[in-house]
């Protein structure tokens, strides 16, 4: 069993900074890839990031490639999310996610088996 739980949601401007952290807690966190999802208002959830359970594979939508890096230090058992050139269309509740897919160098989330309670991030224009 894995329990996630976002921090660091808030409101900002367009162009401007966040980062979100997601901490864990459960056995074997270093087994499962992490990831951020996020779901706007009236549109289904869609993938972000993720990285794989060493840190150094990581994949992102597109949307988001070249703005937001996602992180994660196992020795604090947490994940981060930093985004820099927010737009409004980055708004959303952002979810954190795990999936057991062992020590392997892969960062896709296809079926993630737990989510966090989610964080909103509001982008004004």
């Amino acid at each position: 069993q894995v329990q996630l739980v976002e921090s660091g949601g808030g409101l900002v401007q367009a162009g401007g900074s966040l980062r979100l952290s997601c901490a864990a807690s459960g056995r074997a966190f270093d087994s499962y890839v992490l990831g951020w999802f996020r779901q706007a208002p009236g549109k289904e959830r869609e993938f972000v990031a993720g990285i794989s359970w060493s840190g150094y594979t990581t994949y992102y939508a597109g949307s988001v490639k070249g703005r937001f890096i996602i992180s994660r230090d196992n020795t604090k058992n947490t994940v981060y999310l930093q985004m820099t050139s927010l737009k409004p269309e980055d708004t959303a509740v952002y979810y954190c996610a795990a999936e057991a897919r062992g020590m392997i160098p892969i960062a896709t989330m296809p079926r993630p088996d737990y989510w966090g309670q989610g964080t909103q991030v509001t982008v004004s224009s």
